[in-house]
């Protein structure tokens, strides 16, 4: 499992309308918007594409009050006369939960920004990749997000008879374990040590684990840093002791 921490900028803007009447002495009406993005190492604004969708629950007085939006900035566009609270609820991309935050709705100033911290705990790869867009994920790289270890079984003996492997730059690491170094030496082991290691990920498998198996085509695909660390310690000690 990853940490990851983020910061969520909230920016919102504000300006009375002048051509609507004040709904009392002291309270013009105002039209107000929020939009949403994130900020990277850098310190500069980018969009928060590792959000699938942006809820706004607005004050039950609206019509409509629970509001949401799909596409980066998540603007949304009202008009009253009041302050208040709005949660706010960030919905993750490859179903990676949500985060939830309060927003105060405010007209002290025409335009204010609010930045808030949230922790992101994954190993959905989708997500890994998205969140590369505002700011480094440890272990993790744009080239290397897939490493996999890919095996060819022939006939109905499900003997591997060729292996591919897409590794990860150097230093990337999970658990402990050297994931180039592994991939390594997963590509170096013989057809039946090889079967071992499927035959490992398979009796080991969660529904966190990125893996395929084309049985059509004879072909098993596992993305190595989905792998838990226990499992990865078992294959480390597994390919190690065959491969070198």
């Amino acid at each position: 499992m990853v940490e990851v921490k983020r910061t969520v900028r909230i920016t919102t803007t504000q300006h009375v309308l002048s051509d609507i009447a004040p709904v009392q002495e002291g309270f013009p009406m105002r039209g107000w918007s929020i939009e949403i993005c994130l900020v990277d190492d850098k310190g500069s604004e980018v969009p928060a594409t590792l959000f699938d969708k942006v809820t706004y629950h607005l004050h039950p007085t609206f019509v409509n009050p629970v509001r949401s939006f799909k596409k980066p900035p998540f603007r949304i566009e009202e008009k009253g006369w009041g302050g208040f609270d709005i949660p706010i609820v960030l919905t993750l991309v490859d179903k990676g939960g949500d985060k939830k935050l309060n927003h105060d709705l405010n007209f002290m100033k025409e335009k204010y920004v609010v930045d808030q911290v949230i922790s992101i705990n994954t190993t959905k790869p989708q997500l890994l990749k998205e969140l590369l867009n505002s700011g480094p994920v440890p272990n993790f790289n744009a080239e290397g997000e897939t490493s996999t270890v890919a095996a060819k079984r022939k006939g109905n003996n499900n003997v591997a008879d060729a292996k591919t492997v897409k590794r990860m730059k150097s230093g990337a690491s999970k658990g402990g374990v050297d994931l180039e170094k592994m991939a390594d030496y997963l590509s170096k082991l013989n057809e039946d040590d090889l079967l071992g290691v499927v035959q490992m990920v398979n009796d080991n498998r969660t529904s966190e684990m990125n893996i395929k198996n084309d049985v059509e085509n004879g072909e098993f695909t596992m993305d190595l840093y989905t792998l838990p660390d226990t499992l990865l310690k078992s294959l480390w000690d597994y390919v190690k002791k065959r491969a070198e």
